[in-house]
């Protein structure tokens, strides 16, 4: 009986190794890394500079904000050195690990609205004011695929 029970042993333990080899070959070989927001921008002729400012001050500023406080990871800014017609101008790349629920998003509000000495009211006239010379032409939400290790 003694003996049974060792070969069932030895055999339990043999199914076992052979079986683990062939359950992680059966992963998939990326994974999930950083949020990629990609926003492109239209910008009236004439109006690259008014743009250009913007983007070095308050957009910048809010952009590091941000970085600080480990709300996003990165961000920068793409130029789209020969664009065609209907095609963006830039295009303002912001990544991020995670996505945040409505507390979360309300208190992120409220800490850059005081950062950037704003109101809700303030923002929106600024963004229309902008709306004069450039256009949110599309965005895009893309997810960086790693290797898995």
């Amino acid at each position: 009986m003694n003996i049974i029970r060792r070969a069932a042993l030895v055999a339990a333990s043999a199914t076992l190794i052979f079986a683990i080899p062939a359950a992680a070959q059966d992963e998939y070989p990326l994974v999930g890394g950083d949020w990629v927001e990609v926003s492109a921008i239209e910008i009236s002729d004439g109006h690259a500079l008014d743009y250009a400012n913007h983007l070095s001050g308050m957009w910048r500023k809010g952009q590091d904000f941000a970085v600080a406080q480990g709300w996003i990871t990165s961000y920068e800014i793409l130029a789209n050195v020969y664009p065609r017609k209907g095609e963006a101008d830039l295009f303002l790349i912001t990544r991020f690990s995670k996505f945040t629920d409505e507390a979360e998003n309300e208190r992120r509000g409220k800490a850059y609205r005081a950062m950037m000495k704003s109101t809700i009211a303030d923002m929106q006239k600024s963004s229309g004011d902008r709306a004069e010379y450039r256009t949110l032409a599309g965005s895009e939400l893309l997810q960086e695929l790693k290797w898995r290790k």
